[in-house]
């Protein structure tokens, strides 16, 4: 009887088409990777009606646990709608930690209200997305707790500050 090493499955972040998601990861189980979407149920309301509704937690992305082979590579880039992996270095994958997403699906299979939160760090550029002040842009600093827009005022080497909720911004 032969052994067959232990070949370690890590899991990947990929980029698929908007709106794919769902059809994504029926395509992907369907050919026996194991694949994660984190998704959330949100009240849609209609003229007529309401409904729950099953949204992706993070649009245009998903996880897929794979050997880190070529052929699984290329397996998942070849399935319809995927577009990449995500990685720092161009061309490889780079894993995402296990408890990272064991993380992810507990909160996920617990049913709380979850909003995707922005990935910002303070003394970070941002944009005011909406709103009366759509457009301004200033440093995120975080002060007991809270999230300020500080706006500088280069000349008189003076600044402001406004409170802000973190998912009203965007980075530059």
């Amino acid at each position: 009887m032969e052994l067959i090493p232990d070949v370690k499955q890590c899991w990947y972040a990929i980029h698929v088409k908007f709106r794919h998601e769902f059809k994504v990861l029926d395509r992907l189980t369907g050919t026996g990777v194991e694949a994660f979407l984190p998704i959330v149920e949100r009240l849609s309301r209609w003229k007529d009606r309401k409904k729950l509704v099953a949204f992706p937690l993070f649009p245009g992305y998903m996880f897929v646990r794979i050997t880190t082979s070529y052929e699984s590579i290329l397996s998942v880039l070849k399935t319809k709608g995927v577009v990449r992996f995500l990685g720092m270095v161009p061309g490889e994958p780079e894993p995402v930690a296990d408890d990272q997403i064991i993380r992810l699906q507990r909160l996920v299979e617990s049913k709380e209200e979850l909003d995707p939160y922005p990935y910002l760090k303070e003394g970070q550029r941002v944009r005011i997305k909406k709103g009366p002040l759509a457009g301004m842009e200033g440093i995120l600093v975080e002060r007991a707790g809270k999230h300020l827009l500080v706006l500088s005022v280069d000349i008189l080497r003076q600044g402001v500050s406004l409170k802000i909720e973190a998912s009203e911004v965007e980075r530059l």
